[in-house]
């Protein structure tokens, strides 16, 4: 019989995941809740294990080595950034992750975090909250969709939701992604840039939607920022990693960018000392009234949301641990 891990407990029972992997998958619940690591785990069980599921842990080395009979790991989300994969390929134990899941939900926040910015929402909800005059204020940040340029970073399944919202709000839309085939612009009716610079020289409103991997920490740092038109947004659904917050700092500060809207920041949960924004931001500091808003990697929220983690992480497991399929495997670094 194959056993499986859920260590969290993020669900009260089991009974989906038994209906899914059927009865001839022992499920173990719980052991390792999601604000403490594996090393709470009993060597017993982790003895036992076949599959495991992973959502908030990180699964390092030191981690693997506990699990012998550990064949898939299925991450219950999009990114694996948390897996050490290079140890898990030394192993020969399939990663998988749940690319599915949620993509409707961060699209959406995505652009209401342009939204909410361009359109002045939160610039006027700060400034009448501290009991500003009853009149709209001029700002940078305010900008008509319709007459200026959505580039998107990373045309997956997110970032194509993204770019089909954009581009039904009235942005033209461009994107950088030089993984995807040629035709995949036409056939959105959205147009490709040649290069990351390129896609920056060009976007007033930039959307990152690219996963974490050591080819992609740090692609928006200084450099890229000072590429942007003056007054453009920053909005960030991916991986906190991604853009060097230090540098969105400075880049604010002078006014070259006019807002930024943040779903993810570089350590999770934010530990001190904080970023200089994040700690601006949580000051209140003036100078940043109406132009940042930060929510915490929530874009994913929804029910209907944890619905599908659930059982999409369970069909997968299905599939690669007990059916042998290739479902959602994610290549080895490097290949």
């Amino acid at each position: 019989m194959l056993t499986v891990l859920e260590p969290e407990a993020m669900y009260p029972d089991t009974s989906v995941e038994q209906e899914v992997l059927g009865r001839n998958v022992r499920i173990l619940h719980g052991g390792a809740p999601h604000d403490r690591d594996l090393s709470l785990l009993s060597d017993d069980v982790c003895a036992e294990v076949d599959g495991l599921f992973i959502f908030r842990h990180w699964l390092r080395a030191a981690d693997i080595a506990r699990f012998p009979k550990l064949k898939v790991v299925v991450r219950m989300g999009v990114g694996y950034d948390r897996l050490d994969r290079k140890t898990l390929a030394e192993r020969q134990v399939r990663v998988c992750n749940v690319p599915d899941y949620g993509t409707m939900e961060v699209a959406d926040h995505a652009i209401a975090l342009a939204l909410s910015l361009r359109r002045g929402i939160i610039l006027h909800h700060d400034a009448q909250r501290r009991g500003a005059p009853w009149r709209y204020i001029d700002s940078p940040v305010i900008q008509r969709p319709q007459t200026r340029t959505f580039g998107i970073v990373g045309l997956g399944r997110i970032g194509t939701a993204a770019a089909l919202r954009a581009r039904a709000f009235g942005w033209r839309v461009v994107f950088f992604d030089p993984y995807l085939p040629n035709g995949v612009d036409r056939a959105l009716g959205i147009e490709r840039a040649r290069s990351l610079h390129d896609l920056l020289r060009q976007s007033d409103t930039l959307s990152l939607h690219t996963p974490q991997t050591p080819g992609t920490i740090g692609m928006i740092g200084a450099a890229e920022l000072a590429l942007l038109p003056a007054g453009a947004l920053v909005v960030n659904t991916s991986r906190g990693p991604v853009m060097d917050i230090e540098a969105l700092y400075d880049a604010m500060k002078d006014g070259q960018v006019a807002g930024a809207g943040l779903d993810v920041v570089p350590v999770e949960p934010p530990a001190l000392p904080l970023p200089r924004l994040m700690a601006a931001y949580n000051e209140r500091a003036p100078w940043l009234e109406g132009r940042l808003v930060i929510t915490p990697h929530s874009a994913f929220h929804t029910p209907e949301a944890w619905a599908d983690i659930r059982r999409k992480s369970a069909e997968t497991m299905r599939d690669v641990l007990v059916d042998g399929l290739r479902t959602n495997i994610i290549p080895p670094e490097g290949d």
